[in-house]
């Protein structure tokens, strides 16, 4: 699949600019195996590359203009390089422009340039297209200009443009993009960002997501509650062991006794985080030692911490991880994001993809009205060149 996106997005370039791009990018989406909710509680996440892409191709023009087409949109913008960056009303651009903006600001200097891109990556699904757009826009501006920007920085730039868009994402998705790589999952510290890779063995399953077509719109104004009882949670914490200073060095057992202390919904949120992050640390357990059912097991005790606990799960939702955990084929199951809608992430026994596809999509429609869509996907690479063999 990807071949034929490459072969678009070239085709295209060479179409409309009658010459060859002097350099192609791969930037991946992102899928997150276990550790939600966690990055900004100073946990671990557990993130992977996956095989859905956006493929660019660049070229230098030798002026100050760069004309930027996003092929599946139809749409298109210039963009005086000299000029303050600005919002714009044409909302994929902003992602761009942001990233222009931080190379601005961090002092590289650069030309005018023509890009065009096209994706595979499922728009709001919550597989981080808006990551492999600002990861990938950069590695490319980096690769043309030989700017020498280490992949970190990419990273944190990225992260940094969607800020200036106006949404206030963790690392995760930008350093997935990144840092991916083939059939390895990464675990990294939130809070040192420091990062180690897993062997993820899935020879005998499949991963799918099964994309619940619904968005709630309460995400937003939850997604910071959720945010501030924890750090109400985590400052009871450290009032009563004062040796405390995260989640991170926090065990279950202490946040059981403070159960009193705070208010029910704080103890809930609290109770979840430290679980989580322990979660996490026996997934990484479970990969290492090939054992995939004890991951699917966790994933299972993830999302019923989502749902009852941290509680941003959704009737949608639940109903897809309850059907398929009593399926045999079916190892693991949970929601996978910031909740209230999006994909669930589900471990499935290689041989029974395209009947648990058929069934859970019919029982899902019967139950909500709603289209069921499923995406295979892969763990794949991260950012990089393509060079045609």
């Amino acid at each position: 699949m990807n071949d034929i996106l490459i072969k678009k997005t070239t085709t295209f370039f060479q179409t409309t600019f009658g010459s060859s791009p002097e350099k192609i990018v791969l930037s991946p989406g992102r899928i997150n195996i276990i550790g939600e909710h966690i990055d900004y509680n100073d946990g671990f996440v557990l993130p992977a590359a996956i095989d859905k892409i956006i493929c660019f191709a660049f070229e230098k023009n030798n002026s100050n203009q760069s004309k930027i087409m996003a092929i599946d949109l139809d749409d298109e913008f210039e963009i005086d390089l000299a000029d303050t960056m600005q919002l714009n009303e044409k909302v994929w651009t902003n992602y761009l422009r942001g990233v222009i903006n931080q190379l601005k600001i961090n002092g590289f200097s650069f030309e005018g340039f023509n890009c065009v891109f096209s994706s595979n990556i499922p728009v709001g699904s919550g597989l981080s297209s808006s990551a492999a757009l600002e990861c990938g826009f950069l590695f490319g501006i980096n690769e043309l200009f030989n700017l020498n920007i280490k992949p970190l920085d990419i990273a944190l730039m990225g992260q940094k443009a969607e800020h200036w868009v106006g949404i206030n994402c963790g690392i995760m998705d930008q350093f997935s993009s990144v840092f991916g790589l083939e059939n390895k999952v990464i675990k990294i510290d939130c809070r040192t960002l420091e990062f180690e890779y897993h062997d993820a063995n899935f020879s005998e399953y499949s991963l799918i997501l099964f994309d619940s077509n619904v968005k709630h719109s309460l995400f937003t104004s939850a997604y910071n509650k959720r945010r501030e009882e924890c750090e109400e949670g985590l400052a009871i914490i450290r009032n009563n062991f004062p040796e405390i200073n995260s989640f991170r060095d926090c065990n279950e057992s202490q946040v059981l006794s403070l159960k009193d202390k705070m208010s029910e919904d704080v103890f809930k949120r609290s109770h979840f985080v430290v679980k989580e992050i322990g979660r996490v640390i026996k997934a990484c357990e479970a990969l290492d030692n090939g054992n995939i059912e004890v991951l699917g097991q966790l994933m299972l005790e993830t999302h019923e911490g989502l749902s009852s606990e941290y509680e941003v799960s959704c009737a949608e939702l639940d109903m897809l991880v309850n059907t398929v955990k009593m399926e045999k084929s079916v190892i693991g199951s949970r929601l996978m994001g910031g909740g209230f809608g999006g994909c669930t992430i589900n471990l499935v026994k290689k041989g029974h993809e395209e009947d648990l596809k058929k069934r859970l999509s019919a029982l899902y429609f019967d139950a909500f009205g709603i289209e069921l869509k499923n995406y295979d996907v892969k763990i794949g690479n991260g950012t990089s060149l393509y060079t045609a063999n």
